[in-house]
């Protein structure tokens, strides 16, 4: 039998999270994609030469003669659905990917078949919310004649093609509005939700299903606390149990950029958790790591298992976006970008990374009022200035830091980030107790955060509350892997140091020394405790140290006073006085 080949860009599209938007507003669906077929899909596709070959459900297939033709036209559509959901509400928002390749295609009564349709789906699938993704084989045709810009995603494994395909992500002029008009500031965008899917109970066992599913349900609870990205709903994930699940379909039929997911098996009275971060976009693992425990207390395992995991993962999913963002240039950073390479700078504690991350905020707050994140960020880099004694006027920059941290609340009131902030700066200013307020608050907002834990179990120390050192060794547990550890745990030498727990002390800051070496004030703190066991000699060589890595920084602490107990303050100027310094 004869059939007829011939070479075809093939486009493929599909609407995101088809299935969820049906399931929850059948009418409406299928209202809206009727509308935006009629009005800007079916239009744009006969203006670029194209020809509809078929429709099946939220897909559409479409054959061109030319890869031009193929990819403005996808650019075109999805610029146009940008514009048209930028005047609906969010709920009313459909969202498409589209895939093209350049291929060998089978017609048969008008339809067109093979492995060139086949490949155009998966690329489709590789596409983000509002994307577009090319094989090769359509890039080589393109590269020279359109001005766009490409990412190369690298070579991809995809179902039922053998051989790994290389795809190319095109950059398009803005083809999807950067924020939501009508969500609150702390829900960035679609593209960085993140969702949790039932954990797999490993052997079968019905009496343990109870327990993955409890781990799951925590899990979307605890990571709603974070406010810098939205979690994808309960009954939403659910839908997946006990099902065989494709990440990247799953993925995209949610919406989500990032999936969690896990297993859970039980042996006798212990129990193995392993647990995966996992980019939606191509199915590459982010982050994976595996909890044994004994099932004393099945509940407080549960707890402390859900704890630990979203301690972790937020700041995974910030890593994982920075990444994203490294290839864009300056004139293309929106807010969240803007706000992520602020973030990097902040942790630096230097001068010129909080002036840097500075510039970056105040963008970020032009391009982008309401966002809370960048207001508490400025709050920050005004707060570490203090810290690190980069300013000579430390109230005025102590009121700069409050003013940020309540716009940021103003913002949102729920975020635990610009409430820890506004407590540091009240505690610049020598306003502890509503300093301990805000930590509190922090916490209660965000009990996971590593950081908001850290910052309450501080201010409680210099307050003279016998739990401080109880919360800062807690958020030493939640995340281990902090690249701020070395900061935290020097702190923690400080608390132990002021109960007069030198072995204690020297024991975290030797912790702190080996994670960053360079960290002066971790030499100080060190100096200090050899110096109450009289090891002066050590204490000395601690204390030059320090001031070999931060010109000045022992002379500008001689008269260190950080807690409201003066007998505590005495005890870390005595260790100076005996080293000698």
């Amino acid at each position: 039998m004869h059939m007829d080949r011939h070479l075809a860009a093939i486009l493929a599209a599909d609407v995101v999270g088809y299935s969820r938007l049906m399931e929850r507003d059948e009418a409406a669906t299928l209202s809206a994609l009727r509308a935006h077929r009629k009005d800007l899909i079916d239009p744009t596709i006969a203006s670029h030469n194209g020809r509809i070959v078929k429709l099946i459900g939220d897909g559409t297939l479409v054959e061109f003669a030319s890869v031009v033709d193929a990819v403005t036209c996808a650019v075109a559509i999805q610029q146009g659905m940008a514009k048209r959901n930028a005047r609906m509400p969010i709920d009313h928002w459909l969202e498409l990917r589209i895939g093209v390749h350049l291929g060998d295609a089978i017609v048969e009564d008008e339809d067109i078949y093979g492995d060139g349709v086949n490949l155009a789906a998966r690329l489709e699938g590789l596409a983000e919310p509002g994307g577009i993704c090319l094989s090769q084989q359509a890039l080589d045709q393109i590269e020279t004649k359109l001005n766009l810009a490409y990412e190369d995603l690298g070579q991809q494994k995809v179902k039922n093609i053998a051989r790994p395909v290389r795809v190319y992500r095109v950059k398009a002029p803005q083809t999807q509005p950067r924020y939501r008009n009508e969500t609150p500031s702390h829900q960035i965008m679609e593209r960085l939700a993140v969702a949790v899917l039932p954990f797999n109970n490993i052997g079968g066992n019905r009496g343990q299903q109870y327990f993955a599913d409890g781990l799951t349900e925590d899990l979307i609870n605890a990571l709603a606390h974070w406010r810098s990205f939205p979690v994808i709903a309960r009954n939403s994930c659910f839908a997946y149990k006990s099902k065989a699940v494709d990440i990247t379909q799953a993925a995209r039929e949610l919406g989500a950029r990032y999936v969690l997911e896990g297993s859970v098996r039980r042996s006798g009275a212990r129990v193995r958790i392993t647990v995966q971060l996992i980019d939606g976009a191509n199915g590459h693992h982010l982050w994976a790591e595996r909890y044994d425990r004994k099932l004393e207390d099945i509940f407080e395992v549960q707890d402390d298992i859900a704890q630990r995991i979203t301690a972790v993962v937020a700041p995974e999913l910030d890593k994982a976006e920075l990444l994203r963002s490294t290839d864009k240039r300056q004139e293309d950073l929106d807010a969240w970008d803007l706000c992520l390479r602020a973030k990097l700078l902040l942790r630096e504690k230097t001068h010129d990374g909080n002036a840097q991350a500075r510039d970056l905020l105040i963008r970020a707050i032009s391009a982008r009022p309401d966002y809370a994140d960048a207001h508490a960020g400025l709050a920050q880099s005004f707060n570490q200035d203090i810290l690190i004694a980069a300013t000579d006027d430390r109230t005025a920059v102590a009121t700069r830091a409050m003013e940020a941290a309540k716009n940021a609340i103003k913002c949102d009131e729920a975020s635990s980030w610009a409430h820890h902030e506004l407590g540091t700066a009240y505690q610049w200013l020598n306003r502890l107790d509503d300093a301990l307020d805000e930590a509190r608050i922090a916490v209660e907002l965000n009990p996971n955060d590593a950081y908001a834990l850290h910052a309450l179990g501080n201010k409680s120390d210099l307050a003279g509350d016998p739990n401080g050192i109880a919360y800062m060794e807690k958020a030493q547990k939640l995340n281990p892997e902090d690249a701020q550890r070395h900061t935290h745990l020097a702190f923690l030498a400080r608390a132990y140091l002021a109960i007069g727990d030198y072995g204690a002390a020297i024991d975290r800051v030797r912790q702190a020394i080996r994670r960053r070496s360079d960290y002066a004030a971790a030499h100080y703190v060190l100096g200090i405790a050899l110096s109450h066991l009289g090891r002066l000699e050590e204490a000395r060589a601690s204390l030059n140290k320090c001031d070999e890595l931060s010109r000045g920084f022992v002379a500008s602490r001689r008269n260190w006073r950080p807690y409201t107990d003066e007998a505590k303050n005495e005890m870390l100027r005595v260790g100076l006085r005996d080293s000698g310094d």
